[in-house]
């Protein structure tokens, strides 16, 4: 399946609270249970202005309608078209 980085512009994310992140991340659980095809939400990230979440999913699209099923903004979204990191380098 693929995967794909959604980036979703929300103004003040790195102060949302613990209580508003976990509720953020409940809505995003139901609605990947809800959607009736293979979907993975891996993981996200805070940053500044912005989150950047991690999905697995059969197509783009599929994206798009979590992020609107959830009240979520995907200012875009990203296939994932290869992973490295310092193992990479090592040819491992």
């Amino acid at each position: 399946m693929p995967t794909y980085v959604i980036e979703r512009e929300i103004p003040g994310a790195d102060k949302l609270s613990a209580s508003e992140l976990k509720d953020i991340s409940a809505k995003s659980n139901e609605v990947v249970a809800a959607l009736g095809v293979p979907y993975e939400w891996i993981t996200s990230y805070v940053a500044g202005d912005k989150i950047y979440c991690v999905h697995e999913a059969e197509s783009a699209d599929i994206v798009r309608r979590h992020a609107e099923e959830g009240g979520f903004p995907a200012n875009k979204v990203t296939e994932v078209a290869a992973v490295i990191g310092p193992a990479t380098a090592r040819g491992a």
